[in-house]
């Protein structure tokens, strides 16, 4: 895993004048999560580092960038009926994302096989997929794991609002371009679910 992230919170405590316990006291965590954290085998959830950027008064962002850069195990799934679409937008992730672990899937189902044997941490959802919309594929990957990020992809603007009626925290218009999607991570950071401490 790049150290990153750990690279930049022990540089961030230190300057900060803490200690490993000091920090954890502050963090409401043992000092086991931030030893993880600062060693790069363990990286926090979204919660976790909004509460480390106000602890250490950085901007939030910085953070989160150093999160996505380094985190090696960051699972993302992309579901495109689409094949063509669907092998043109993976292209893009894989730029934006180098470190993560990118899967895609053009048929629902198996991206639920996937999902009931992987953590997904962030899915990329197409909207119209036949039988089953991009909806009810929500639905199901969170149910298999409360904790995943749904961001859905159509060409209809359209479903927005339909959109913003499920547990989603995000929607892109295709096609995707590079830029719009790393402004779309920055953005997870206010809405994804509470993960509570990284213990």
């Amino acid at each position: 895993m790049s150290n990153l992230f750990a690279d930049s919170l022990k540089n961030l405590r230190i300057k900060k004048g803490l200690t490993q316990i000091q920090l954890a006291n502050l963090m409401f965590v043992n000092k086991a999560t931030i030893s993880k954290w600062e060693s790069g085998s363990r990286l926090p959830d979204a919660t976790m580092i909004t509460r480390l950027a106000e602890v250490l008064e950085v901007d939030v962002g910085t953070l989160l960038s150093a999160t996505v850069e380094s985190d090696e195990s960051l699972n993302i799934i992309m579901v495109d009926d689409n094949k063509s679409i669907l092998s043109y937008n993976l292209l893009i992730l894989e730029e934006v994302a180098p470190n993560a672990i990118i899967a895609g899937f053009n048929r629902p189902q198996e991206a639920i096989k996937y999902a009931k044997e992987n953590r997904i941490d962030l899915a990329f959802l197409d909207i119209e997929m036949g039988m089953v919309s991009g909806f009810d594929l929500c639905r199901d990957l969170l149910e298999i794991n409360p904790c995943t990020k749904v961001v859905y992809l159509t060409a209809y603007p359209e479903y927005s609002l339909d959109a913003w009626d499920t547990d989603a925290c995000g929607f892109m218009v295709k096609p995707l371009i590079p830029e719009n999607v790393r402004r779309q991570l920055k953005k997870l950071r206010y809405t994804l679910p509470a993960g509570g401490a990284d213990e």
